[in-house]
């Protein structure tokens, strides 16, 4: 019974957590700030660690008008571009606890998911109107105003934006 006690005490001892800071990410995708490219305007409503990701609340897209609204603000911004790229754009960004977007982050791949870049004349214009969305759902949490993550992915067939995601 005491050399159980004993390696008990010694595995528990192991399993303590330290709050120092990490050379790594809370979550892969997780958007650090950059002072080169995100807004200086934009702030976060709570610690950088409460940011809610949205796998988190599982409540899919949190925007006004869902998705009918956002696929209708694409269509009448986004004008085709004549290439031959095809495949997938992901924006992910933060919406703060005001409902306020910032801190954009893009990346592309082909439609066999490699990542590719993609022409700037596709991808300014998507970047352009995403930060101009102002439809963002303010979410709660015990009542409390909280910032998450949200993206959105765009399907790319030739230059045509042939679908939204989520």
């Amino acid at each position: 019974m005491k050399k159980i006690i004993i390696i008990a005490i010694a595995l528990l001892a192991g399993c303590t957590r330290s709050d120092q800071d990490s050379k790594y990410l809370r979550w892969v995708g997780d958007a650090e700030p950059d002072p080169e490219i995100d807004a200086s305007d934009f702030q976060l409503c709570g610690s950088e660690k409460m940011v809610q990701q949205y796998f988190h609340f599982g409540q899919g897209l949190q925007y006004e008008g869902e998705k009918i609204a956002l696929r209708k603000r694409f269509e009448e911004a986004y004008r085709s571009v004549e290439t031959a790229q095809s495949g997938w754009i992901r924006i992910r960004f933060i919406v703060n606890c005001q409902g306020l977007a910032g801190r954009f982050r893009m990346i592309g791949s082909d439609l066999d998911y490699q990542e590719q870049i993609f022409d700037e004349r596709i991808t300014e214009q998507l970047l352009k109107i995403t930060q101009s969305l102002d439809g963002w759902a303010v979410l709660s949490k015990g009542g409390k105003p909280r910032d998450y993550y949200q993206y959105l992915i765009f399907k790319i067939n030739n230059g045509d934006l042939t679908d939204i995601l989520p």
